[in-house]
């Protein structure tokens, strides 16, 4: 359903730290880094046939994250989940909400993480049991 996904960042340098790290467990290598013409910077991460990006705005304004927006990532297990979870602590990011862990729901059992990242963007780390 989804190409793509992107969330601003004011500190371009910081976000790819947090999201090298972040992403790398899920399996994501290096972003292509792209500079447009008026110098605004953008990352992409490419993995799996989806990309998210970490983008300087090109409006000019400063970089704010979606009330009520959150962005999942799914993860093949618990432990994926955890590890996603606390390598974004490590790498500057909160964890927010619940410890990681096990919720059962409408939707069924799901294994989750929140986190937010430097920039205040709400992640979420997934695994859904068989």
């Amino acid at each position: 359903m989804f190409s793509h996904v992107m969330v601003g960042t004011n500190d371009i340098e910081r976000s790819k730290h947090f999201y090298d790290a972040v992403l790398a467990v899920l399996g994501a290598g290096e972003p292509f880094r792209n500079q447009n013409a008026t110098g605004q910077v953008r990352l992409f991460y490419r993995h799996e046939g989806s990309s998210f990006c970490v983008s300087e705005p090109l409006n000019g304004e400063l970089a704010t994250h979606a009330n009520g927006g959150t962005i999942g990532f799914k993860c093949s297990s618990p432990d994926q989940v955890q590890k996603f979870h606390d390598t974004a602590v490590a790498h500057g990011g909160t964890s927010i909400e619940q410890p990681p862990g096990l919720r059962e729901g409408s939707l069924g059992a799901m294994y989750l993480a929140y986190v937010r990242d430097p920039d205040g963007n709400k992640l979420c780390a997934l695994h859904r049991p068989k």
